[in-house]
């Protein structure tokens, strides 16, 4: 069992075999020399030296098992593992070359809770199945450990020693350390920079890391736009910390998340104006969240690409009040951090918000007016809003900012990030009372395994699409040549003038796309009709005795109206109609016979 030694073993009571550990068999583990005692250690190794008395292992601590009484030793640690919590004697190397304790605790596998005198430490493996079903299943850290203690002991699991708190902080570590290592900063001293901890689209135009442009190329073309997404998620809700002096920051801005220090002072600086919608009234620009005094943030807010849902790097931000204030403060600061990863010299640009008609009129002014926001004054902002939110709006809402009439962005509905809300809704109950720096790095977490699912899955998907334009560009072609053929060839002219003129001006005048709105005439009503038959009549003078054609017309379809009327209620009175019933029924034939005599005469 040296190279097991995590295994629970049944151990004969004289009466059956009951579950026991290895710990009463006296298993040591040592650290070093390949799991041998050290020759230069002596009769015992006490790892707790100068060790407060209170801060001792105690044996009501252990977990009941039954079998020779087994007594703590001053360096037995507790060590937690997939399997559940073990209490094992452990011995340090102790030669003169050895290497510090927490490094060989290291070495063997083992994470400790603290690096100065460690009593607990964490196998590898059960911090990376911790993190595993953190990420997949939202299991927060109370209920995983609460899961080992049952594993444990499942009769009393009150008596496994309590190592929740623990496993929270040094699952904050892991985590960091894995990031750090897959992105490249494992082996190196070198600091990562904003953004530098997180994955994106390997797709979307990036300069210098995707894009190479032969002679005739320029980012100005259609093809090399960036297309976002943005959208606010109001279940990521986040209290107060207890004791936000006492919070370490180890990611702070490295990943999806902003930079907490910039962002506050451009929320301290920034305007709280309110403008009223000239669109429907809409909840998201007229009415503000209630207050909620318990809560820090309120939601997050982001930006990811709209063509293939990633997260955009360090453009995720936390909303402090109601939807209102968002849009002016929070979404611009979002919005300028995402236009600057990785956008060098790409001029053009579309965003798809549900709110774009109010909340693009003066982005531009509110950036230029801002010492903390920032963006290329080459960089085009073309505002869409979502397909599905755009039918919210006002009907001119439709051709303004619908993607179908937007030049060159391709089939995008723009409503990608809902989707992208649900894998993250998992983690946000679990998230809701952790510390800020805690939260933000889970939050990051969970948002670049997101883009790394996307990134390993995007080829099938591309290619799948890719099929579906080919065999898509033949059919549409067929259709458009049907229809041109059929024009005339001055109206395409002119319409192509126009189609230019409205592209142009659709930036600075939205009305402009008015041009592609469809003019149907309203069908006229049944008293319309009749109101213009009468006046037609009387404009040929017909003579006062003879009732008009209007009028006659208009009696014989209020007669077949009162006809099938009668007829359907007939049919459901039925053959056992009441009395009543019957009297009412031939009260309204009468009178319906006496209008037939009348019309016929």
């Amino acid at each position: 069992h040296r190279s097991n030694p995590f295994h629970w073993i049944s151990q004969w009571n004289g009466q059956f075999f009951e579950r026991s550990c290895l710990a009463h068999v006296g298993l040591i583990l040592h650290l070093g020399h390949d799991g041998k005692q050290c020759p230069a250690l002596t009769d015992r190794c006490n790892l707790f030296e100068e060790d407060e008395p209170e801060d001792q292992l105690e044996p009501e601590d252990l977990p009941f098992v039954s079998g020779p009484e087994f007594q703590p030793k001053e360096n037995t640690m507790v060590i937690v593992d997939k399997s559940g919590v073990h209490c094992l004697e452990v011995r340090c190397c102790d030669c003169p070359n050895a290497m510090s304790l927490d490094i060989q605790l290291f070495r063997h596998g083992f994470f400790p809770a603290s690096f100065n005198r460690p009593k607990t430490v964490f196998t590898f493996g059960v911090l990376d199945d911790f993190l595993l079903d953190n990420l997949e299943c939202g299991t927060s850290a109370m209920n995983y450990y609460s899961k080992l203690r049952q594993m444990t002991s499942s009769m009393f699991p009150h008596l496994v020693p309590d190592r929740y708190r623990e496993l929270m902080r040094v699952a904050q570590q892991w985590r960091q350390l894995k990031i750090m290592k897959w992105h490249g900063f494992g082996h190196c001293s070198n600091t990562p920079s904003t953004g530098e901890l997180a994955l994106f689209c390997p797709a979307c135009p990036q300069p210098g890391i995707n894009v190479l442009l032969s002679g005739d190329e320029s980012l100005n073309d259609w093809k090399f736009t960036r297309s976002f997404v943005m959208d606010g998620n109001f279940k990521a809700e986040h209290l107060h910390p207890i004791k936000p002096f006492d919070e370490v920051w180890l990611s702070d801005g490295l990943g999806f998340m902003v930079g907490k220090d910039r962002y506050k002072m451009h929320l301290e600086e920034a305007a709280d104006t309110v403008e009223k919608s000239s669109c429907n009234n809409h909840r998201a620009v007229n009415q503000a969240n209630a207050s909620r005094h318990k809560l820090e943030s309120t939601s997050i807010g982001g930006v990811a690409c709209a063509r293939h849902g990633c997260f955009v790097p360090h453009s995720m931000v936390d909303f402090q009040k109601g939807k209102r204030q968002a849009i002016q403060m929070n979404m611009d600061y979002a919005l300028c951090e995402a236009s600057k990863h990785n956008m060098e010299g790409i001029t053009r640009a579309v965003t798809f918000y549900d709110i774009n008609c109010q909340y693009n009129k003066h982005l531009r002014v509110r950036v230029d007016q801002s010492r903390f926001l920032e963006m290329a004054p080459e960089l085009t902002i073309i505002p869409g809003i979502r397909l599905w939110h755009v039918h919210g709006h006002q009907d001119s809402c439709y051709v303004r900012y619908a993607s179908n009439f937007i030049e060159g962005i391709g089939r995008i509905d723009g409503e990608i990030m809902e989707t992208l809300w649900a894998r993250l809704n998992l983690i946000s109950p679990a998230a809701r009372g952790m510390s800020s720096p805690h939260r933000k790095e889970c939050l990051d977490y969970q948002m670049n395994d997101s883009n790394f699912c996307k990134m390993i899955r995007m080829k099938r998907t591309l290619c799948q699409k890719y099929k579906l334009a080919r065999n898509g560009i033949a059919e549409s072609g067929k259709a458009f040549d049907r229809l041109d053929e059929a024009a005339p060839a001055h109206s395409k002219m002119e319409w192509l003038a126009r189609e230019r003129i409205a592209q142009s001006s659709r930036l600075n005048d939205p009305a402009a796309m008015d041009e592609y709105e469809i003019n149907i005439k309203k069908t006229p009503s049944k008293k319309e009709i009749e109101l213009r038959l009468l006046e037609e009549s009387n404009a040929r003078n017909a003579a006062p005795s003879h009732r008009s054609v209007a009028t006659w017309i208009s009696t014989g379809l209020a007669i077949e109206e009162a006809q099938i009327a009668l007829l359907i209620k007939v049919r459901r009175a039925g053959r056992r109609c009441t009395e009543t019933q019957r009297l009412d029924i031939a009260h309204q034939r009468d009178q319906l016979q006496g209008q037939i005599d009348g019309f016929t005469r």
